[in-house]
């Protein structure tokens, strides 16, 4: 189900929905409601990156183990390589 819900916005980016509307063959409603839904889902994929690593981090604090900048590099190599290889051992 959904709900209506009222935004304000400034009459130029008002015309620029309506222009981008026609362009598309979509309603000024699909634009806004699409917009809306891409933000969230990037906001929220970069809010879970951004908890990853405060988790990394506080982890990182905890034990001390981690991988050096050499070691995730030459792992990175071998992955844009092609090759399907485990990622580096932490150590403390």
């Amino acid at each position: 189900m959904t709900h209506p819900v009222a935004i304000k916005i400034d009459p130029e980016t008002r015309e620029r929905i309506k222009r981008l509307a026609a362009a598309r063959d979509r309603t000024p409603h699909w634009i806004m409601r699409e917009a809306i839904s891409q933000y969230v889902e990037r906001e929220e994929k970069r809010e879970a990156l951004r908890q990853d690593g405060i988790m990394a981090w506080n982890a990182y604090h905890a034990n001390g183990l981690h991988a050096t900048a050499d070691e995730a590099d030459a792992w990175l190599a071998e992955l844009e390589a092609g090759r399907d290889v485990e990622p580096p051992e932490c150590h403390g």
